[in-house]
């Protein structure tokens, strides 16, 4: 019910802030739950994704520092987030999602890279999608990356791709591995292409 209340609420300081939400090829999106993934760039991405890819609901992972404060735990905890340490990543961290996705009724929002400063991918994001037998949806951002420009209302496209199965017979070997990890940046690549040909990420 939280969650419900809070999206119109995030949909209208968007709309306040800046304006010019466009989401692109939503009719990707598969029926069921699934796998949001994304190469980080924001801090609002999860927001944005999100309320593109309404009326889906979404679990999404938060530092555990986060949780620390009463009012902001609160607030997280009823929006689906679930804590994670970053440094000591426990088994919880794929055991939560894989568990909430199975349900059936929540989806995810992860990044593999895990901040907005790396481009290394981690294999959480494979072991979640093949444990929950749910496919993984690539999805990327193009818009303003600092606060100051989100105000001067410049766009923020929002582009869903087609989805990436694991098998369930694949190992996930490091071999195998490195192949799905190509099969999601050609993805996101060929999403940012879709969008604008001459775009280039530049990490602020």
């Amino acid at each position: 019910m939280f969650y419900k209340i809070i999206r119109p609420i995030a949909r209208f300081i968007v709309w306040v802030l800046n304006g010019h939400l466009h989401i692109h090829h939503k009719n990707r999106l598969p029926k069921g739950n699934y796998i949001l993934v994304a190469p980080h760039r924001t801090w609002w991405e999860p927001i944005l994704f999100a309320l593109g890819a309404s009326p889906m609901e979404f679990m999404f992972m938060a530092k555990i520092e986060l949780f620390k404060n009463p009012v902001l735990r609160f607030i997280l905890d009823h929006a689906h987030a679930f804590p994670v340490d970053r440094k000591n990543p426990g088994p919880s961290a794929l055991k939560i999602p894989v568990k909430g996705l199975r349900k059936g009724k929540l989806s995810l929002i992860i990044f593999p890279s895990g901040t907005r400063h790396s481009a290394e991918l981690k294999g959480g994001v494979l072991l979640i999608s093949k444990m929950s037998k749910k496919p993984m949806v690539p999805v990327v951002y193009q818009g303003p990356l600092t606060f100051k420009g989100l105000l001067k209302r410049k766009p923020l496209e929002v582009n869903f791709g087609d989805s990436i199965t694991i098998d369930r017979k694949t190992k996930l070997t490091h071999e195998n591995e490195q192949i799905l990890f190509k099969q999601l940046e050609d993805a996101w690549n060929s999403l940012d292409k879709e969008l604008d040909p001459n775009f280039h990420y530049v990490a602020k």
